[in-house]
């Protein structure tokens, strides 16, 4: 049976840079020389160990998307977009593959809320050695409005978000398609940065492996609702049908 909860090692964490809210900070990650235990690289696409595992009873990597610190995935040209989505599902996928781990989740924070700790714009891939994630997930969390649909891959708002409010969901069927998976996570990026709300400056990316099929989900992060805290009760916004329109008129047109 898998363990509910990870143990996170504070005085690790106490020592993690941190240049979001202290501008002024030095990035690790611009220092290319410097990096150590480099796993696979795509020219300014890295994959490396973590040099401050947090997790007990984990094994966590992190990916450099790109070398320019203030870029942004909703903001990447198509070719570098595509590269660095088939380079990290690869390996997301490869460690699945070793049966290694009880579950291995594949994520992405941005921005101030969304609970990380550097600018430069990064993922991570962490195998749980005794925590199976897809025990807290189920099909219904990828079920919405459906925004737009291509060669099989389905891009939706949640309407039973995990967290709430709004939650954008991308479901591939096949990773022969995975660039239009990539192109509809720029899209959903793009729209949580720019016209969804403007104090909204923070998003996750999630990656599920669920009955054989990957999704993809993204939220914009803002201080957490108490309701989600205290009670795990989600919370689901009224202008769910509004936004499909308003993404589709920005993007589909």
């Amino acid at each position: 049976m898998s363990n509910t909860h990870l143990e996170f090692n504070v005085l690790i964490g106490a020592n993690k840079p941190e240049n979001i809210i202290n501008k002024n900070a030095s990035c690790p990650f611009c220092d290319r020389d410097s990096l150590e235990n480099i796993i696979d690289d795509d020219g300014s696409i890295i994959l490396l160990k973590n040099k401050y595992p947090v997790l007990k009873d984990a094994y966590q990597t992190v990916i450099i998307e790109t070398d320019e610190c203030h870029s942004e995935l909703s903001t990447y040209s198509k070719d570098h977009l595509y590269r660095l989505l088939s380079f990290s599902l690869k390996h997301w996928i490869k460690l699945m593959n070793t049966n290694e781990y009880q579950s291995v989740i594949f994520f992405k924070n941005h921005g101030p809320y969304s609970g990380g700790s550097l600018r430069h714009p990064h993922m991570q891939i962490v195998g749980l050695n005794d925590v199976d994630y897809s025990q807290n997930v189920s099909i219904k969390d990828f079920e919405g409005i459906p925004i737009a649909s291509k060669d099989g891959v389905l891009f939706n708002i949640s309407s039973f978000p995990r967290m709430g409010f709004v939650e954008l969901n991308i479901k591939l069927p096949s990773f022969e398609k995975h660039l239009v998976m990539a192109d509809y996570i720029q899209i959903a990026t793009h729209y949580v940065l720019n016209h969804f709300h403007k104090n909204c400056n923070s998003y996750n990316l999630f990656f599920y492996y669920v009955e054989n099929e990957i999704y993809a989900k993204v939220i914009p992060r803002f201080t957490t609702s108490p309701l989600f805290v205290g009670y795990s009760i989600p919370q689901v916004s009224n202008q769910t049908s509004t936004i499909v329109k308003n993404i589709q008129e920005k993007y589909f047109k």
